[in-house]
């Protein structure tokens, strides 16, 4: 069994640290995983930065962790060692409602490991065997770090429901917003707009197959988005979720149409149009996280090659610059930061 363990500690976006810990042994259920590779997600800056309603600082990331299973719990002897795994990090109850539907990503007592436990960006981790997949074989750890990350927006554009020959709006071209819009095209949409405010990541949407993209800022923006459409979206995909993306929403949508939640809000009060809301039948219905279904779906599409993982994984870090890592992230012109683990004292 190793004796050392780095694993990153986040008091702040201006406090990252590595502390020492020992190497957890697996408990009954539970599987010892080495990381390779972990990606910084939306939540951990906000996190760091003090703006996630919840996670509190300080906080141990790493929910989107590709890793190496190095031993076995009682009864968790399903996972060889050698095993390739993905974290899925949504920890349930497994005994309320939402659960017992099958909709444990809104466990009334779910906890997220990396978010409220401690997370994967270490050396070594122990997580539920039933927690993990298998990484398929041909499917590097770079393109299984984008597991995680794309399965939200797949349960989003599930969420909307059949999206074949149907036109929408992502609002938002960050990771989320560039995943929803390959995910909702994978779906069968006709045709989606994208906004954001830089010309970069507007640039990178249409690399990425958006039929347009506009600037979130511009006056003339539902005129623009509705004259590719075609008339106005079916269905809105809001990955900023403010004041201003959801006045856009509402504005964007068409009558009877959906307005999908997808970015993080604020615990602030957000005004919305609820005279447009009620006069035109607007659905608004947030999403959260996923399932295993929307994982099976999540690595289908990157086994596919559907997704252009060389134009959403812009930058790579070692674990010691996890500082730099969190830093590059915040950087608007990179969309999916990782870090790179070695195992300790051996450099690979």
């Amino acid at each position: 069994m190793p004796q050392r363990n780095r694993r990153v500690l986040v008091r702040s976006i201006e406090d990252i640290s590595i502390e020492e810990v020992a190497v957890p042994r697996p408990g009954p259920g539970e599987l010892l995983v080495r990381s390779s590779v972990v990606g910084i997600c939306g939540s951990d800056t906000h996190a760091a930065r003090g703006h996630h309603p919840f996670i509190g600082l300080p906080y141990r990331p790493g929910h989107e962790v590709v890793g190496t299973v190095t031993a076995t719990g009682a009864g968790a002897e399903g996972f060889a060692p050698g095993t390739r795994v993905i974290v899925e990090p949504n920890l349930y109850c497994g005994r309320c409602a939402q659960c017992r539907s099958g909709r444990y990503n809104i466990c009334r007592e779910l906890k997220v490991f990396g978010c409220q436990t401690p997370g994967g960006m270490a050396d070594f981790f122990t997580v539920p065997a039933d927690r993990v997949h298998r990484v398929p074989d041909g499917m590097s750890d770079l393109e299984a770090a984008l597991v995680e990350p794309l399965a939200t927006p797949v349960h989003a554009v599930a969420k909307a429901g059949d999206l074949t020959g149907r036109t929408v709006a992502v609002l938002g071209a960050g990771p989320i917003g560039l995943l929803v819009l390959a995910a909702a095209r994978h779906a069968g949409a006709a045709r989606i707009v994208v906004t954001d405010l830089l010309a970069t990541k507007r640039e990178r949407a249409l690399k990425l197959g958006a039929d347009g993209a506009f600037s979130a800022g511009a006056t003339g923006l539902a005129d623009e988005a509705r004259g590719v459409l075609g008339g106005p979206a079916d269905v809105v995909f809001d990955c900023v979720a403010r004041e201003q993306s959801m006045a856009q929403a509402v504005d964007l949508v068409t009558k009877g149409g959906r307005i999908i939640v997808v970015g993080v809000g604020s615990p602030e009060p957000t005004p919305v149009r609820l005279d447009l809301v009620q006069d035109r039948e607007i659905l608004v219905e947030g999403t959260l996280m996923y399932t295993a279904e929307d994982y099976r779906t999540a690595l289908g599409l990157i086994a596919s090659g559907a997704i252009a993982t060389d134009e959403i994984i812009t930058a790579s870090f070692s674990l010691e610059e996890a500082g730099k890592a969190f830093a590059a992230a915040l950087e608007p012109e990179h969309v999916k930061v990782l870090i790179t683990v070695a195992a300790p004292g051996t450099g690979v």
